[in-house]
């Protein structure tokens, strides 16, 4: 399905409709991530912040998906490593960075959740969950939700390839093909789930089993981002036209621990990850833009002074922002009454049920 690797001449973004400002944002926003999740790790490693999930080596395909959907309309569902989704729909890093170090302007949940539990009702991000997969199921009634209202709208949720083996995933696909809903499921299969490599999981290949759920399955080179976005694009079309759903496997690999508590080097080889990290598609975007000629030299060396900007600004910030004050720390926790402000307009007095914070 995919020649990664080769060198193209040929635009194949215009032939997929990328225009070529698209292509350069796509590229651009695949190198914040990777800067950002760079950047968390020496901060986690410094002991800066607590905790980090790494999604370095799935970046590309992660924009690449996002980039093939409509960020008006459509529903974003991402997972814990998703830093390349939630940045191309207009997540800010000094947004990412006031999670990482849990303060108050934390606009997924005020400092309360772990990093990588992401959530804007602005930017039509679904609050996610810790237990995994959960958003399968969420996806699905986003999409039921659009069909009932007759909405040009369709949901796109992604998981791990471990998340695929939970009934969440079962219930969601089963459900969606029956009702033709208009969702896209992405596993990223970056082939751990934790320690449990993917030969461990399953016999036979995730795309396939869409067929048990009556839609189409496909599996797609990760390292290959246009690849995925021409697969993306294609069955948001059919979501739209009506045709249901689609279960696509993103073939990557974690070169990272899956968190900064893990000791990776238990269950596989150094040589192994460094094989896969030779593999890394970032680089190799770039060239393919030099080769049509979009990218140069000298635009790379301003991009990495503008983001390395961008990174110092937003981890600054995150620094010096206050953490939420102890009398909120019970928000959002248990329930609350109502509470009624009375506000006076001209000779009148109107009761107002005061809402939460935030999204």
């Amino acid at each position: 399905m995919t020649q990664t690797g080769t060198v193209r001449h040929t635009h194949r973004h215009a032939e997929l409709g990328i225009s070529d400002d698209k292509a350069v944002a796509m590229y651009e926003t695949m190198t914040l991530a990777r800067g950002y999740d760079e950047r968390v790790q020496l901060l986690q490693r410094a002991g800066k912040i607590n905790f980090h999930v790494s999604g370095i080596s799935q970046e590309p395909s992660q924009v690449a998906m996002t980039f093939a959907m409509d960020r008006e309309t459509d529903w974003f569902l991402p997972y814990y490593r998703d830093y390349g989704v939630v940045l191309s729909v207009g997540m800010t890093v000094k947004e990412l960075m006031l999670s990482v170090y849990a303060k108050v302007e934390d606009p997924n949940s005020a400092g309360r959740q772990m990093p990588g539990h992401f959530g804007s009702k602005r930017l039509r991000i679904v609050t996610g969950s810790s237990p995994v997969t959960t958003q399968v199921p969420h996806a699905v009634g986003f999409a039921l939700a659009a069909k009932m209202r007759g909405e040009r709208s369709v949901s796109i949720v992604s998981f791990g390839e471990g998340s695929s083996s939970q009934g969440d995933f079962h219930e969601g696909c089963n459900f969606a093909g029956v009702l033709k809903l208009p969702v896209i499921f992405i596993c990223q299969n970056n082939q751990y789930a934790i320690s449990v490599p993917f030969s461990k999981q399953s016999a036979g290949r995730i795309a396939d089993r869409a067929i048990g759920y009556g839609f189409p399955g496909y599996r797609v080179d990760g390292n290959d981002p246009l690849e995925v976005y021409r697969v993306v694009k294609e069955a948001r079309d059919r979501a739209v036209a009506g045709e249901g759903p689609t279960l696509i496997e993103i073939m990557t690999y974690r070169v990272n621990p899956h968190s900064t508590s893990d000791n990776d080097m238990a269950y596989r080889t150094k040589e192994e990850v460094d094989e896969h990290k030779k593999k890394d598609a970032i680089p190799v975007f770039r060239q393919y833009l030099k080769d049509v000629g979009l990218w140069s030299d000298a635009q790379e060396a301003e991009l990495q002074v503008r983001q390395r900007a961008i990174l110092d600004e937003a981890t600054e910030y995150a620094e010096k922002a206050p953490f939420q004050s102890a009398e909120d720390s019970h928000r959002y926790v248990y329930a609350e009454d109502n509470a009624i402000t009375r506000v006076e307009t001209g000779s009148e007095s109107v009761g107002v049920v005061s809402a939460g914070k935030g999204d």
